[in-house]
């Protein structure tokens, strides 16, 4: 009797041990719409924890996920910590090779256009701190879509 005790005990404690996985979706969701509501935004949610603001519409080629585009951007923080920002001239790259929030995100804006990107974590680096954003960080963009190449 006293093995399966000291079986149970450490069964207990094995279990105890374990890091317990955080779902940061309605997280995430709150620290969005709070900040939709501070900033007095008029925001779309798209299902997936995403949400766009169209502030300029443009009139030019839309994109999809798969297109190369010049963007001229500002990400911030939601405390308003810049933590990356183009030239007003912007960058052109594959929305491939970026987070998902902008994979998704970009399509929505025509040549032009103008807006912000309210990006949950999952949809950005998750829980990877990367180039002073830290893990499970809701990103802001301010972004402008220059050109779909």
């Amino acid at each position: 009797m006293s093995k399966l005790f000291i079986l149970f005990l450490l069964l207990v404690m094995f279990n105890s041990c374990k890091k317990e996985e955080v779902d940061y979706t309605q997280i995430d969701e709150d620290i969005i719409t709070q900040y939709i509501t501070d900033n007095n935004l008029t925001a779309t949610a798209t299902g997936t924890g995403l949400y766009y603001v169209i502030d300029t519409t443009g009139n030019g080629a839309q994109p999809n996920s798969q297109s190369t585009v010049t963007v001229a951007y500002k990400g911030y923080l939601t405390n308003g910590s810049v933590f990356d920002e183009s030239a007003s001239a912007g960058i052109s790259f594959s929305l491939t090779s970026v987070i998902q929030g902008w994979q998704e995100g970009i399509p929505y804006f025509k040549e032009g256009g103008s807006g912000i990107l309210l990006i949950p974590s999952a949809l950005g680096y998750g829980s990877q701190a990367t180039s002073g954003i830290p893990a499970n960080s809701v990103l802001i963009f301010e972004v402008t879509l220059i050109d779909v190449l």
